[in-house]
């Protein structure tokens, strides 16, 4: 038998509660996903595009997010009733034939593991630091448990990862660590700040080995505090520095009025999509 360690089965499919509903036909929430790497179970919400199910031979790109309980369904989101509204702003640019139609896979955070799993080193106040780990049950468990029950395409130029303030934080670390994996980031207000900002000289130390640049797209809202957009506004500048070009391999987006919460990040979906799923490529 090969000594990789091989992705643990799921508890059976089912949904919040008995009797409870999906918010829409096509999500499929799967319970208790387990790794080798992580304590804990996680579960994970699926989107299919429009037209899915009527094109049995048809395989997508697919986008991995973190938080998943904050992008689909209020129910579950960290402030009631306000999610990222990801389905909505999916299919939205998908009808409009702007972006092109992809899976989105959310991935639950495990609570009071989440500072720990999101962070790439340890903070000698705030500990953390198992972002290796993390990686390690995203590439070689979830994702191919993904591709064995979804119709996603495998390569490197289909597959995108992505997050928010943390979550951010550890899709960009991930995202240049495993950069044969990722060729789109989202990084949306992402937590620069981490352990006096290290995320930076990890940049400038990993980017020389990543011949092919992922497509990176970076914001941050002007009202998010000064610390972040400042902290923000200097990562985009070292992955300019770094050789991203901006239109071509990067966007950078200072959102105006931009907060650091789920409404917000609403918001941007739109266009975080159509920048790294545009239809017709």
């Amino acid at each position: 038998m090969s000594s990789e360690p091989q992705p643990w089965p799921l508890v059976p499919e089912s949904y919040l509660a008995a009797g409870e509903a999906p918010p829409h036909p096509r999500l499929k929430l799967h319970r208790g996903f387990r790794s080798r790497y992580l304590a804990g179970l996680r579960d994970l919400i699926v989107y299919v595009p429009p037209g899915y199910d009527e094109q049995p031979e048809h395989a997508y790109p697919v986008l991995y997010l973190q938080d998943g309980q904050n992008l689909f369904d209020g129910r579950t989101s960290f402030i009631p009733d306000r999610t990222w509204q990801v389905r909505e702003q999916a299919d939205a640019g998908i009808e409009a034939g702007e972006v092109e139609p992809l899976v989105i896979v959310g991935i639950y955070n495990t609570g009071d593991r989440r500072l720990a799993e999101y962070t790439h080193e340890r903070d000698w106040q705030m500990g953390g630091g198992q972002a290796d780990d993390y990686g390690l049950m995203l590439t070689r468990e979830l994702m191919p448990w993904i591709a064995s029950q979804y119709r996603v395409r495998q390569d490197r130029d289909s597959t995108g990862l992505g997050g928010s303030s943390l979550g951010g934080l550890v899709t960009l670390y991930l995202g240049l660590r495993h950069a044969e994996w990722f060729g789109k980031l989202a990084v949306l207000s992402p937590s620069v700040w981490w352990n006096h900002k290290s995320i930076l000289g990890y940049l400038n130390e990993r980017a020389p080995q990543v011949w092919d640049r992922p497509l990176v797209w970076l914001d941050v809202g002007d009202r998010e505090g000064h610390r972040t957009l400042h902290d923000v506004e200097m990562l985009n500048r070292r992955l300019k520095a770094n050789g991203w070009r901006p239109g071509e391999t990067l966007h950078f987006e200072r959102v105006h009025g931009g907060t650091h919460d789920e409404a917000s990040w609403a918001l941007r979906v739109g266009p975080m999509l159509r920048f790294l799923f545009p239809a017709g490529t």
